[in-house]
Formats: C-alpha cells, structure tokens, sequence
C-alpha cells in the first residue's frame, strides 16, 4: 500500500507539473492569436485606406470641387479628357523628371473634347486642367 501511495504522489506531482507548464503555453498561445488578429485588422484598414487614395489618384472620386458648377456632361468629359491627356503625359516624363504643366500644350489650351453644347468654355477648361494634374501625378507614379 505504500508504494501505491508513492505512486499517487508521483503521479499527482508529475499531473500538477503538467497543469503548470501547460498554463504558461496557453496564455502565451492565446497572447500569440491575439497579436495576430490585431495585425490582421490592422492590416485590413491600412489596405483600405491606400485602396481609397488610390482611387482618389485615379479620379473616381471627383468631389464637388468647391461648387464650380456645370452640367454633369461638361464636368465627366472635361475630366476624362484630362486625366487621359495627362496620364499620357506622365507616362512620357516619368524617366525625365518633372515638367511645369504648363509646358504640355494640351493643358495649356484645355479644350479637347469641348463642345459648345457643354456650356462654358472656360469652366471646361478649369475642369480638364484638374484632370490633367491627377492623370499626370499617376502617370509619373507608374500607373
């Protein structure tokens, strides 16, 4: 009976001695998840955030600029045009360093695509520049 009750003790001691390691690896692992779940969501803003710069870059989002008004037409044409003038152009300059826009005589007249049935020239013009300058910056950036 005494080496039964020996072999109890030991064993109990060996299950306690268990229990102890086992606590620390827990905790560590559980520490370990959380990290990376924390990363992870970390991650997944900072994607979303260069994703949403990204497509400002691209002018997907064009905003109200400061309620220069104009029709819808005038607006998305003098845009598209400009950004696709101006992207070309960065394309072209992106190994000769940075020009002054106004260099490019495509952004100096800023009126391809224009038709009088667009409305005001000159609200045309201001548009298509603004396009010009975010094509140009994505063009110069690789895009």
């Amino acid at each position: 009976m005494r080496g039964n009750h020996k072999g109890l003790l030991k064993g109990a001691s060996l299950l306690a001695l268990g229990v102890l390691t086992l606590v620390p690896a827990t905790s560590a692992n559980a520490q370990t998840w959380r990290d990376r779940q924390r990363d992870q969501r970390r991650e997944q803003r900072r994607e979303q955030r260069r994703e949403e710069r990204r497509e400002e870059r691209r002018g997907r989002d064009w905003g109200d600029y400061n309620g220069w008004g104009g029709t819808q037409q005038l607006r998305q044409t003098a845009l598209n045009a400009g950004y696709n003038e101006g992207i070309k152009e960065g394309r072209r300059n992106r190994n000769r360093g940075y020009r002054n826009l106004n260099d490019f005589s495509a952004y100096r007249s800023a009126t391809k695509d224009y038709n009088s049935r667009y409305g005001d020239r000159a609200l045309y013009q201001r548009f298509y520049r603004q396009g010009f300058e975010n094509g140009f910056r994505d063009g110069l950036n690789g895009y």
